[in-house]
């Protein structure tokens, strides 16, 4: 090894352990307060499984060859994912931001503003992905049993948080006030909730519809965790797969940029 590499290698290093510092110093504020934050994330998932698939579910016949019930639940799980990642890197991050000044306290540190924002990222990430398994957890308890592919889902899930999370974290650095997260709650989260396919299936619709509804961006999610908790794939999930993943490196990407802009101004 060179010694440009060996310089390169511990800058990765020295990044990733600054973004670990982020997250273990936000998991230890949150342990104190898991019980309340896990309900708040979880209960509406587990209402709707419950209300939709017991309630509605008697008068539906089965979708794809799935009953009503096993046909909302993956999407359920992926829902709980994007909810609990946009909502802590909204008003967690921007509480952090603006009335507690803690991003200003880690700045003091050899921490850069980048390794800040990923570190944000990486921490909303993991509570969706904590929100994820919890709810693909409990699904036996409805007579659910996922299939063994439920364990590559989990890796994609947390990729889904990284998503969702930078998504939340460019909001926090184009807020004024908490008011402006209506904007992003009601125009995009509460939109995709309801139009990914979580509750219908995107294929019955119009092919124009259909085609807009494939491209927003809990849509894939949705399919992915669907196929992986029965194991039966749908040609072009490898395109998902790389649609996500592409997603994710962008919008994370793209609120460090945002976010270095809105704290050196």
């Amino acid at each position: 090894m060179n010694r440009n590499e060996l310089v390169v290698g511990q800058g990765i290093g020295l990044s990733l352990k600054n973004m670990i510092r982020v997250v273990q110093r936000n998991a230890r504020v949150w342990w104190k307060y898991k019980v309340p934050s896990l309900v708040g994330n979880l209960g509406q998932p587990l209402l709707f499984l419950v209300a939709f698939g017991f309630g509605m579910g008697q008068k539906i016949q089965t979708i794809d060859g799935h009953s009503y019930l096993q046909f909302i639940a993956p999407g359920l799980a992926a829902s709980a994912v994007m909810y609990s990642a946009a909502f802590e890197a909204t008003y967690g991050s921007y509480t952090r931001l603006s009335t507690q000044s803690t991003f200003e306290g880690i700045l003091m540190t050899p921490i850069t503003v980048e390794q800040l924002a990923l570190g944000e990222v990486l921490w909303g990430a993991l509570k969706g992905l904590l929100s994820g398994v919890v709810m693909l957890a409990v699904m036996p308890l409805f007579g659910l049993w996922p299939s063994p592919w439920i364990l590559v889902l989990i890796p994609l899930l947390l990729v889904a948080g990284v998503m969702f999370a930078a998504l939340g974290l460019i909001m926090t650095a184009l807020a004024t006030n908490y008011d402006f997260f209506n904007y992003f709650i009601s125009l995009i989260i509460t939109p995709l909730f309801l139009f990914s396919g979580i509750f219908f299936a995107v294929d019955s619709l119009p092919a124009p519809t259909r085609q807009i509804l494939h491209f927003v961006p809990l849509a894939p999610v949705v399919d992915l965790s669907r196929m992986m908790c029965y194991g039966v794939f749908y040609p072009g999930w490898w395109i998902k797969v790389g649609a996500l993943v592409c997603g994710a490196i962008f919008f994370a990407w793209l609120a460090a940029v945002l976010l270095r802009r809105r704290l050196i101004r």
